[in-house]
């Protein structure tokens, strides 16, 4: 198969300087895994439609599927089937991230829309993410995902009880995923949940993405595992 065109930058500018300190062998498939990522959000974001967001989803899913069968037209799925290679096992796993998006389809999203969502799409994401680091997806792995997931979806809702709902179901799994300090290996994944539970803690503020105060806690997090 041909080598596909290296990704551009993520839309996530946070996710896009974590990256940067991921180990160099394992950039171009962490990259890969979070524009999956970015991708399914974009379809739930952009659907009028909730059929439409199905179908949309339910076609990549059915592609991660049949990864390996066919070299894909699709940019990302190239990216992917270049990372994944003929991993047909892992790149199912990828697939199904879109389950925890589809939850946010329902006509009216309760909170075992969100619990689907937290645990599909964020600990789905994260444990994931901790296999392409070579590490164990430890609890605190997972709930640091469950927690940046929801944080992250208050922050894109627009209706104002889903965002509460979202922050007060992520506080908790973000004290756990906090209440130790993170392995060396894994704190590209840790600098993300150190701003989601500032974001969580603060939840009138405006996310600035980028903001000098919000790298140097990525830093610190880097530095020392906290």
């Amino acid at each position: 198969m041909p080598e596909a065109e290296p990704l551009p930058p993520l839309g996530d500018p946070e996710r896009e300087l974590a990256l940067a300190y991921v180990r160099a062998d394992a950039r171009d498939r962490m990259r890969a895994l979070w524009a999956i990522d970015e991708n399914f959000g974009a379809i739930v974001a952009g659907t009028s439609e909730p059929v439409i967001g199905e179908m949309r989803l339910l076609w990549w899913r059915e592609r991660f599927e049949q990864l390996g069968e066919a070299v894909p037209a699709e940019p990302l799925l190239g990216a992917v089937a270049d990372a994944l290679g003929d991993d047909r096992e892992t790149a199912a796993r990828w697939g199904a991230m879109a389950e925890g998006w589809h939850a946010l389809l329902a006509e009216e999203v309760d909170e075992s829309d969100l619990a689907r969502f937290a645990e599909q799409r964020g600990a789905g994401l994260f444990g994931l993410g901790a296999d392409i680091l070579r590490a164990e997806a430890a609890a605190i792995v997972l709930e640091g995902g469950r927690g940046w997931a929801l944080t992250d979806l208050a922050y894109r809702a627009g209706d104002e009880p889903l965002r509460q709902r979202a922050l007060e179901l992520a506080r908790p799994h973000l004290d756990a995923a906090t209440a130790e300090r993170w392995p060396r290996r894994l704190r590209p994944l840790g600098m993300l949940v150190q701003l989601a539970k500032r974001d969580a803690a603060a939840p009138g503020s405006e996310r600035r993405q980028g903001a000098p105060g919000r790298v140097l806690r990525m830093m610190r997090h880097r530095l020392t595992g906290r």
